[in-house]
């Protein structure tokens, strides 16, 4: 076979290889074959993790059994609810480009055929499409499935009540044993978080643009699904190889207009915007994604109520018959001649979809609500665009007016809503907290959950250029761009002044004349930022590019 992992015999890269691979009982007979990567981010740090060892094993036998040759390569593995406790989470968000780089590095060090990503947790979806986008190889992502939860006190408990019962705790409605116990049953299984967090709307929104099986998300970890799905995946990327069906084929502007489609119909996670623009950065693509969400946002509505956004769970959605059931739904919408890693477009993967549950995935003539998913808001203090989660927003409420709190921290701001510091009608304001200003982006996600278990959320607005959750819920603005520390209008908004927010006509703006913000903005020096020399957070930070080209590496403008 004209494989470019066949070196020529004789040459130096032939000889030593040869004498590493026999030392080790891989088959002579067996150098010849499809030489594929099974990224692996197993990890005992983190429940999202801990059963992908024996979902490579099966996908290895079925890369041997299909004729190829697997070698598994390890990567680092974030989680949001574990590794954020270090530098108050500045590095989650340089993790996925880390992980991207890593792959570079064995993947095209090691001149391998093709890969197969084992995807789970936030930020390795992501960055397991923007490394097949960069190198371009046969690729196919294995999404690893989500947890379930369990019963605590006679009521269903998952981990986001966990995350919001901190605030309740704060507030003195609920003791600290009361949360203690909905720890010990709010996760019944490996897997990523329950609900339309990030992790699972990175995982719909890979089948969506064309990068799994048909039918890969959601998917429950736990079960006989997951393992059937490794071995089909493991035979598919040998097949990929000999077709030599790469990446880029895929990644096309269609692809991601599908991509956005599904995610809006799902209300799925704000930072889905973030990811999809750097996968799009990564294949060289000529459009910008926040557009996207812009332009369809009016067209697509909500079909599914999946919580944060509803009463429903994740294993109600995969029940109801998952993406590609939603992607039936939309089927008047999509552009049913994209390719996908099956070999076979979106239209004839869909083909034979069926709704199982209306009530779940709601037809478009009968939405869950006609608002969509995510909005993108602009105006003078996001001149490039921000995002709101508007599934996640209760439906009576269309816009926001209130007095801007500014917090420089996630901490300052809890301390803020415990002391009274915060009140009904403030717009709480947490700014330096992006991508540059952390560096990586600093939590916000946790205020906001302890914001919804103090029972203010439908009274207190929170705008922030920091990390939220796909699990946040309430009046909640992210991704303001440029960032506080670019030197976006947000760095130079003073306590006090006034917060105009308009879901309706889609914009967000602060009572600054345009003179007196120009002025402000003219004077306006960047923040002093400690780190360490040399650091991966200082790397980070001098290579970061703006969150609206999805926050990649590279030389900044």
């Amino acid at each position: 076979m004209n494989l470019r992992s066949n070196f020529e015999r004789g040459s130096t890269r032939w000889a030593v290889r040869r004498s590493q691979w026999r030392s080790m009982g891989i088959r002579a007979e067996d150098f010849d074959k499809p030489k594929i990567a099974v990224i692996n981010s197993s990890s005992t740090l983190s429940s999202c993790y801990i059963h992908l060892d024996e979902i490579s094993r099966i996908v290895q036998e079925a890369i041997r059994a299909a004729g190829g040759l697997p070698f598994e390569v390890r990567t680092v593995a974030p989680s949001d609810f574990v590794t954020s406790a270090g530098r108050k989470a500045r590095y989650l968000m340089p993790t996925r480009d880390l992980i991207v780089n890593e792959i570079e590095v064995m993947v095209e060090g090691a001149v391998l055929d093709g890969m197969i990503c084992l995807s789970s947790c936030d930020k390795t979806t992501p960055a397991h499409l923007m490394a097949a986008a960069r190198l371009n190889i046969p690729t196919l992502l294995l999404t690893c499935g989500y947890q379930i939860g369990g019963f605590c006190h006679g009521r269903f408990v998952d981990i986001d009540d966990v995350y919001e019962s901190i605030g309740t705790v704060e507030s003195g409605r609920m003791s600290l044993e009361e949360l203690e116990a909905m720890t010990e049953s709010a996760i019944q299984s490996p897997g990523v978080c329950a609900g339309l967090g990030t992790a699972n709307s990175m995982h719909i929104a890979a089948e969506a643009i064309g990068m799994t099986l048909a039918g890969n998300a959601p998917v429950w970890a736990g079960g006989r699904r997951l393992r059937e799905l490794a071995q089909q995946a493991g035979k598919r990327i040998v097949e990929m190889v000999l077709e030599d069906l790469r990446p880029r084929s895929i990644l096309t502007r269609a692809a991601f207009e599908n991509a956005v489609m599904v995610t809006l119909a799902v209300g799925g996670s704000v930072n889905t915007v973030r990811h999809l623009s750097a996968v799009a950065t990564e294949a060289e693509l000529d459009f910008i994604v926040v557009e996207l969400f812009e332009k369809l946002s009016d067209e697509i509505p909500l079909l599914t109520a999946v919580r944060p956004n509803g009463i429903y769970r994740t294993e109600d959605l995969e029940a109801a018959g998952g993406a590609m059931a939603v992607m039936k739904r939309l089927e008047s919408k999509l552009h049913l001649d994209a390719l996908t890693v099956t070999g076979k477009t979106v239209g004839e993967n869909i083909a034979k979809s069926a709704v199982l549950n209306d009530e779940v995935i709601r037809p478009l003539d009968n939405p869950q609500s006609r608002r969509p998913g995510i909005a993108i808001l602009r105006g003078n203090l996001a001149p490039e665009g921000a995002i709101v989660k508007l599934s996640a927003v209760p439906g009576e409420i269309t816009g926001f007016v209130g007095k801007a709190k500014i917090f420089e921290s996630e901490d300052e701001a809890i301390r803020g809503l415990g002391n009274g510091k915060i009140q009904d009608g403030d717009v709480v304001v947490l700014r330096n907290m992006g991508p540059l200003g952390g560096p990586g982006t600093v939590f916000a996600a946790s205020f906001v959950a302890a914001l919804n278990g103090a029972g203010h959320a439908q009274n207190v607005a929170v705008i922030t250029d920091g990390e939220l959750s796909g699990l946040n819920r309430g009046i909640v603005i992210g991704q303001l761009m440029p960032e506080a520390a670019a030197g976006g209008p947000l760095a130079v908004i003073r306590d006090g002044e006034t917060v105009r927010i308009d879901l309706e006509k889609r914009t967000i703006d602060v009572d600054i004349p345009e003179e007196e913000l120009n002025r402000r903005l003219a004077e306006w020096r960047p923040p002093e930022v400690e780190v360490k020399p040399g650091s991966w957070l200082a790397m980070y930070r001098q290579l970061v590019q703006p969150i609206s080209k999805g926050a990649v590496l590279g030389r900044r403008d």
